[in-house]
């Protein structure tokens, strides 16, 4: 897939995408949004209610979303003593609803530009006050991809020599694409 950023002029970027393309990057931010969930249904009509909203205080299960939202204490992998699990929980909990609106926000951001082109592909001029959403959004996608994958820093080179057969192939192309868009978007972004 050759759909990558290039810089449009004062910290914007854009990126000319083929249908199949703007598909792609579409369904895998809208699995992306579902992943993450909704917001508190019973807090959006209520900014102050919101605003005091206190969220989980345990890890997610699922090691995608621990890696979307990983503990701020503590190593990964290694188990904690009481007092870092308790530090852990209590930033959690005031840190996560914020955190997982934000990652939304970013995900729709990029739904709704690619929308913009009525589901043909296109040119996407990303401005520049919506490149880090884009940013945030692509890192996200790729770090999910990369936990389903188990891929770790040492993996990545084997990647590129996986074999067609191999059932992984499509979701590490993925990977591999997102990857190359990330370090566009930041080219376009300074250059």
């Amino acid at each position: 897939m050759a759909g990558f950023f290039e810089s449009a002029g004062e910290g914007a970027a854009a990126i000319a995408l083929d249908e199949v393309e703007a598909s792609i990057l579409r369904s895998l931010e809208v699995q992306m949004l579902e992943l993450i969930g909704p917001g508190p249904a019973d807090l959006a009509d209520d900014p102050l209610a919101a605003l005091f909203a206190e969220g989980p205080t345990e890890a997610p299960a699922d090691p995608a979303l621990a890696r979307l939202f990983p503990d701020a204490y503590g190593e990964p992998g290694e188990p904690d003593d009481p007092q870092t699990r308790a530090m852990a929980g209590e930033f959690r909990r005031y840190t996560e609803l914020d955190l997982r609106a934000r990652k939304r926000e970013d995900a729709l951001g990029v739904v709704k530009a690619l929308d913009g082109l009525g589901g043909r592909g296109g040119v996407v001029t990303v401005p520049v006050g919506d490149c880090p959403r884009w940013l945030g959004a692509l890192n996200d996608l790729r770090l999910t991809l990369g936990s389903r994958l188990e891929v770790s820093e040492e993996d990545e080179q084997q990647l590129h020599g996986l074999p067609d057969s191999d059932p992984r192939k499509p979701l590490v192309m993925a990977y591999l694409w997102l990857g190359g868009m990330q370090e566009s978007l930041l080219e376009a972004m300074t250059g």
